[in-house]
């Protein structure tokens, strides 16, 4: 095979290497329990599911200023939630007194 195979073998591979991440999923491999603290530091979150890829059921929490997420049990979503909708709440009530 000559040089110029090779070069178009080597870019195909490392083209597709970048582009699926190597094929590694970020996956949480335990959750911990999360300080109300740090749930107000909350910026966005997503559900990890245990019939995919990954091993558990987990919450992956990304706070402002973080990199990497924290990872949370399921059942704090439902506090998300309510913790979201009470800022947004108090948020309008702000702007309504000024």
């Amino acid at each position: 095979m000559d040089l110029k195979g090779v070069f178009v073998i080597v870019c195909l591979c490392a083209l597709a290497i970048v582009s699926t991440d190597a094929g590694i999923p970020k996956c949480c491999i335990r959750t911990r329990d999360i300080l109300p603290k740090q749930l107000g530091r909350v910026v966005r979150w997503e559900k990890q599911d245990s019939r995919g890829v990954c091993d558990i059921d987990a919450l992956k929490l990304y706070q402002k200023g973080k990199i990497i997420p924290i990872c949370a049990h399921p059942r704090m979503e439902e506090l998300l939630k309510k913790l979201k909708n009470r800022m947004q709440w108090l948020q309008q009530q702000k702007t309504k007194r000024y």
